[in-house]
């Protein structure tokens, strides 16, 4: 078992939101934290907009792959944060649980998913503040 807080991100295709949520913590946390991403239903690419806007501030995703929700991956996470999965994430109780309903990117070009990825820089770093962990770059 690891002393660091881990956390899931979930969306249903795990190609937009979550993709952009995990590349955002692991650029802010660095190694602080075990970050995880899975989707419902996993999509077969990241969705190639998430990856331009998050390309324009410096953080490179295009090594994640889509990957299917375990029951094991929320089992093994602090918090679970969820972006529209609906009944298809499973609850374990002593977990915490976070719903975030952002906009979803699919189909959107990269102009429309700037909001997003800002939206979720600015939740990540609420996180970080709720999980007791300074930014890299304060560290």
């Amino acid at each position: 078992m690891s002393d660091k807080p881990s956390v899931l991100f979930v969306c249903v295709h795990n190609a937009g939101r979550s993709q952009m949520a995990a590349g955002w913590l692991r650029h802010l946390a660095g190694d602080a934290v075990e970050v995880r991403s899975a989707g419902s239903m996993p999509g077969d690419r990241i969705n190639p907009s998430a990856v331009e806007a998050m390309a324009e501030v410096g953080i490179d995703i295009t090594d994640q792959r889509p990957t299917i929700l375990t029951t094991e991956a929320v089992e093994a996470s602090d918090v679970v944060i969820t972006m529209g999965c609906g009944d298809a994430c499973p609850v374990f109780p002593g977990k915490r649980y976070l719903d975030w309903a952002l906009e979803d990117p699919a189909g959107k070009g990269v102009e429309s998913v700037r909001p997003i990825r800002d939206e979720i820089e600015s939740r990540i770093r609420g996180l970080l503040t709720e999980l007791q962990v300074a930014p890299a770059a304060n560290r």
